[in-house]
């Protein structure tokens, strides 16, 4: 009767409210995504040099405010190396990036909060939503105090944040986006949507393994501004693999971690950058053509059709965003090519979300 009960639990009607309110905060992440893209991109992510959760929820008021600002990011490695002779009316602007990025954080905090109490103490979150809700905070926390860290690895003797603390922020600030997505999944549709064979999920699998690669290895190419480096399509610089990875002296674990004294990893990265898309438009056009003999629901040929679309679209908006770099730092393709591996990894986990938990149901789904 216990497991009957916690069953019938799992499978409780989503409140039409509480669904409005996981989808704003679907809507919320992506856009702090976002923020923090174009804040990365502009290089405005050093711009604030303290952790003010409360007090600095207000920007600097009057012109005596902003020269202290404006003083403390002057004594930054980035100013001194990079900005120096910058005007305080340009440092307002990347200054607006970071304080927007910020305030977008504390804005999802009220949003999330107050609902989520009120959703409680009326009942409308039941003891499974409200564990995985609990696991969703502590990602969220998590990602936020690694945000800080991030950017403190800029301010004492770099001129940028280091690249592997940021492609790791991303990937949480992409996992908290996910894991609210599965929330949704999960609770919209408790037994998930039809089923595939072993073979399929196994390649499902791997391409959402490349995805999750190809974000991180994105991360890395933007925290290191790769691009600059090799502004060039099919090949980098007129070569396939450059000789700075052709030479073994340079494979040391010293250049591995400091990579800003040492174009290998510059190169390296960027490499890889490119071959993971390869494999992954492959993996992903070998897997659509699969499931357009297998006999599948109506639903999952959409969500492949849209899919193959959203990868095709990624690749392009790659190479347009390489080329890019000749003109300067590409701000627009770049952007739309890290949102665009989200939605690509979202469409993917969806799929994969609607059927993982399929062979728990306890009662046919209607959707089959």
């Amino acid at each position: 009767m216990g497991c009957y009960l916690r069953a019938m639990q799992e499978r409780m009607i989503l409140h039409k409210h509480v669904r409005i309110w996981l989808i704003l905060g679907l809507a919320l992440i992506f856009g702090q995504i976002l923020i923090g893209g174009v804040t990365r991109l502009t290089g405005s992510g050093l711009s604030i040099t303290k952790w003010e959760i409360v007090t600095g929820t207000l920007p600097p008021l009057n012109e005596k405010a902003w020269e202290e600002e404006f003083a403390l990011y002057q004594s930054t490695p980035q100013y001194r190396l990079i900005n120096h002779g910058m005007s305080i009316s340009q440092f307002k602007m990347i200054y607006f990036w970071e304080y927007l990025h910020r305030l977008w954080a504390r804005w999802m905090g009220l949003i999330f909060l107050f609902p989520f109490v009120w959703f409680w103490r009326k009942g409308l979150l039941h003891p499974a939503l409200l564990k995985r809700l609990g696991i969703l905070i502590l990602l969220a926390g998590i990602t936020a105090s690694f945000g800080w860290i991030m950017v403190a690895s800029g301010l004492i003797e770099r001129p940028w944040v280091n690249a592997y603390k940021l492609s790791a922020h991303l990937l949480l600030g992409f996992s908290v986006f996910i894991y609210l997505l599965y929330i949704l999944v999960r609770e919209q549709w408790p037994d998930g949507i039809g089923v595939f064979p072993v073979r399929q999920r196994q390649s499902l699998l791997l391409f959402i393994g490349l995805i999750i690669l190809q974000i991180f290895l994105g991360g890395m190419m933007s925290g290191m501004k790769a691009g600059f480096t090799y502004p060039t399509w099919p090949d980098m610089n007129g070569v396939f693999i450059p000789d700075v990875m052709l030479k073994l002296d340079n494979w040391t674990v010293y250049n591995l971690v400091h990579y800003d004294d040492s174009g290998l990893m510059v190169a390296l990265v960027q490499w890889l950058h490119r071959l993971t898309a390869y494999v992954l438009i492959i993996i992903g056009l070998r897997y659509f053509l699969q499931y357009l003999k297998a006999n599948s629901s109506t639903v999952y040929k959409q969500i492949h059709i849209v899919l193959v679309i959203v990868l095709v679209t990624q690749i392009v908006l790659g190479i347009a965003t390489v080329l890019g770099f000749q003109k300067g730092m590409p701000v627009l393709y770049a952007s739309m090519h890290q949102m665009c591996a989200l939605i690509l990894l979202s469409l993917a986990c969806t799929e994969l979300f609607w059927n993982s938990y399929k062979s728990n149901s306890v009662i046919e789904s209607p959707y089959n």
